[in-house]
């Protein structure tokens, strides 16, 4: 899989083994994603073992840290202090959550605003108003940095509707200017969620196979 340089490749690798990751990281890959809080505090703790195994506190030191599920409100500590992007913020809830927790803890979170896009009902996110409203106020947010937004097509093989669904995500983060990050593209659309202007690609079973 080639991506052009304008695109990061963020490997999901949720429900993998921690071995799974290594193999990666020692394939060139720095940026994995997890989307549970105990998956992710155990890998860390993984590999923290695995520094003191080897001796070598520098081992994967680059590794960078993506949470890319629901997040609760109750979970923002297992979370906020080890990833350095939060792709799921899905409410205004949340969004004020971890901006109260970053200042009680004194933690700027970076953070996707995630934003509904697609036919499927059962999934999350922001609506278009609610980005806006939120990019107007985002001066209020002094201890969250709004680095772009995410989403997910709808799960269908008709190529129209799922370039029909990131286009509409890719005009969302027009509204917040250059530079913008836009999560969007899994293993299954990533080819169009780059021609529609993707920066990052979530990829898990062409890296790592299917799901334990």
């Amino acid at each position: 899989m080639e991506l052009p340089a304008t695109v990061k490749l963020v490997a999901v690798s949720k429900f993998h083994p921690f071995e799974s990751i290594e193999q990666a990281y020692e394939a060139g890959q720095r940026c994995f994603a997890e989307s549970r809080p105990q998956e992710l505090v155990a890998k860390m703790k993984t590999l923290e073992s695995r520094r003191i195994e080897l001796g070598d506190p520098s081992y994967m030191s680059d590794v960078e840290w993506h949470f890319i599920g629901h997040l609760q409100t109750n979970k923002l500590k297992m979370v906020l202090p080890h990833v350095s992007l939060v792709e799921s913020v899905d409410s205004v809830r949340l969004l004020e959550a971890i901006d109260s927790w970053g200042r009680a803890n004194n933690l700027v979170s970076n953070i996707l605003l995630e934003c509904f896009i697609s036919r499927d009902e059962t999934k999350q996110g922001l609506s278009e108003e609610e980005v806006s409203t939120i990019i107007a106020d985002k001066e209020k947010y002094d201890f969250v940095n709004i680095k772009g937004v995410m989403g997910m097509a709808s799960y269908t093989d008709d190529a129209n509707v799922i370039r029909e669904e990131f286009g509409r995500l890719a005009e969302i983060a027009s509204m917040m200017g250059e530079n913008t990050e836009i999560s969007m593209g899994m293993s299954g659309d990533y080819p169009i969620a780059i021609e529609m202007g993707s920066t990052m690609v979530r990829i898990g079973s062409m890296i790592f196979g299917d799901r334990n």
